[in-house]
């Protein structure tokens, strides 16, 4: 049985490979979260969940996360993703992701706005943003990710 997050952290990552699959390894690791089995889920923050420091998760652990990548072989190619969380006065919470081909600064522009309009969507007063994104600059080819990582109290 899945217990329901009481965590979160974002985190971001970039890296180049011989190839795509290794360039996306080189990324989880760089990101921190190289050694786990990503699960991609939808995009809620539980309530009463709290933005901490990437907690202490085994290897090879089943990890619920909302992430964004891109990858590139386009040699002087910028690529961006990003992850961002809006949270209500309400406590309920939104995840948004995007990535492209261009700036991590247009990228969280993008995420902001998407917060803004799930939470209008729903009715809900925003109360915080948390955004993170990557950028990388691709040489051979290159991947950039974000991610929310969920995980509970023990």
């Amino acid at each position: 049985m899945w217990k329901t997050p009481t965590k979160i952290t974002l985190v971001k990552g970039d890296g180049e490979g011989d190839t795509f699959l290794t360039a996306f390894d080189r990324a989880l690791l760089n990101a921190g979260i190289g050694d786990f089995n990503l699960i991609k889920v939808s995009s809620i923050v539980p309530p009463g969940a709290r933005f901490v420091e990437l907690p202490d998760i085994p290897k090879g652990a089943l990890v619920p996360t909302v992430y964004s990548k891109i990858e590139s072989a386009i040699h002087g190619e910028v690529i961006s993703a990003c992850v961002g969380a809006g949270v209500s006065e309400e406590g309920l919470g939104l995840l948004y992701e995007f990535s492209h081909q261009g700036t991590a600064a247009a990228a969280e522009e993008i995420v902001r706005n998407m917060i803004e309009e799930g939470m209008a969507m729903r009715g809900l007063k925003l109360k915080e943003v948390k955004i993170v994104s990557a950028e990388h600059k691709v040489e051979k080819i290159g991947c950039a990710i974000c991610a929310a990582v969920m995980w509970w109290d023990e």
